[in-house]
């Protein structure tokens, strides 16, 4: 690992592991928003609902389960990106435009993002890129 990715690691998981509320997600590799407002599933109530309520996701809105290493689409309505993420918050591996009624894994991650689809695509995230998670602005 290059001195600046150690950097831009340190940098990114300085404060609290996992915020309370809604939360913004910033690539710092790639200096891009990934999503303006990513609910953070983080008990298990939370994580077995998911995103199954929904009946679509907007650009820029996404639900981040912690911990997570693997998910499942059933009985979903719509497609969405997944993002593996490893404790340091590294793009492990990538899934684009996952279908309702599908089962995807790394068992490697710590957590998941899970995005509208086409938000990966949009923003240029590739594996190995470092991920920020901060406080969302609240709802007006």
């Amino acid at each position: 690992m290059g001195f600046v990715q150690q950097i831009l690691r340190w940098i990114t998981n300085r404060g609290p592991a996992l915020a309370s509320g809604p939360v913004r997600v910033s690539n710092v590799t790639r200096q891009v928003e990934l999503a303006h407002r990513v609910d953070v599933a983080d008990t298990g109530r939370k994580r077995r609902k998911g995103l199954l309520s929904h009946s679509s996701l907007a650009c820029g809105e996404g639900m981040w389960i912690v911990p997570c290493e693997s998910v499942h689409t059933f009985g979903m309505r719509f497609a969405i990106d997944l993002v593996y993420l490893d404790r340091d918050k590294v793009v492990l591996k990538i899934r684009h435009g996952v279908s309702p009624w599908r089962i995807s894994a790394c068992l490697s991650a710590h957590s998941v993002l899970e995005l509208a689809s086409g938000s990966v695509c949009r923003t240029g995230t590739s594996l190995g890129d470092i991920l920020e998670f901060i406080p969302a602005e609240p709802s007006v």
